[in-house]
């Protein structure tokens, strides 16, 4: 079996939830440079909380998490940002009445004018589609748009972990297929790190490298997406949640 990238992020048996209450207990994840590792698995499996405590946001009950070599357990958002983890969250990604120029400003908040500047024409290339429409507001955009700019304002910081959550909800299939395969898939060959969790469980899997299936809070299955299919008990563990692998369309409506 071909050997997984050494991890840039990393988390050992971590537990957290909301108001002393677990939602994930002792989940372990890990993704490298150049790797798309997707989350996957029914609603309300705590997909949405394993990211919020991965990057900060909540506070782990139990565990460890690395980035690279340094133990950054209980750091806080801003500055895992300082030291390379990006987040995109599933809901209020941009700035709607900022236009996409002033989007992007915001994310490379850290940098000085002339590094913004740089980064805005580095990032425009990663997605050519951005800088005709620099001057426009962002809540004028379509919803394909919409999560175009939110990768790439995160992107200003040049993070070397990304971590997206929900970034197909309520496009399309054709634009859900086209943001996985195409960009996704290029931000991991720019050699970053890619986690994500994603409701099309199918369309997951035909980019990801590696694949987490979290049900009720623990990690139940792991592996080659290839591999995982083959498995009588990997389609086995959703329709016995009652959800449907291919996830169709419907939007995630797991805790935010």
């Amino acid at each position: 079996m071909e050997a997984r990238p050494v991890p840039s992020l990393q988390a050992h048996g971590i537990t957290s939830g909301y108001g002393g209450v677990p939602v994930i207990r002792d989940v372990s994840i890990a993704v490298g440079p150049g790797e798309v590792v997707a989350i996957i698995g029914p609603n309300g499996a705590g997909k949405s909380t394993l990211l919020k405590s991965l990057v900060g946001i909540l506070k782990l009950d139990t565990g460890t998490i690395l980035l690279g070599d340094d133990d950054v357990s209980g750091r806080p958002p801003e500055e895992l940002a300082r030291r390379g983890v990006g987040y995109v969250p599933q809901v209020n990604d941009i700035f709607e009445p900022l236009t996409v120029l002033e989007n992007l400003e915001m994310g490379g908040y850290l940098l000085s004018s002339a590094q913004v500047r740089a980064r805005v024409g580095e990032v425009g290339d990663v997605f050519p589609q951005l800088p005709p429409m620099l001057r426009r507001r962002a809540d004028k955009l379509s919803g394909g748009e919409r999560k175009m700019l939110a990768i790439a304002r995160v992107l200003m910081l040049d993070p070397k972990v990304l971590i997206l959550d929900e970034p197909t909800a309520n496009l399309s299939p054709k634009l859900a297929d086209s943001l996985l395969r195409e960009h996704v898939r290029r931000l991991a060959g720019l050699g970053k790190a890619v986690l994500l969790v994603e409701q099309r469980a199918r369309a997951a899997l035909q980019v990801a490298d590696w694949t987490s299936v979290l049900v009720s809070g623990s990690v139940r299955l792991e592996g080659k997406p290839a591999e995982l299919l083959q498995r009588q008990d990997f389609e086995e563990l959703f329709l016995g949640a009652g959800t449907d692998l291919a996830a169709s369309e419907e939007t995630n409506m797991e805790e935010t």
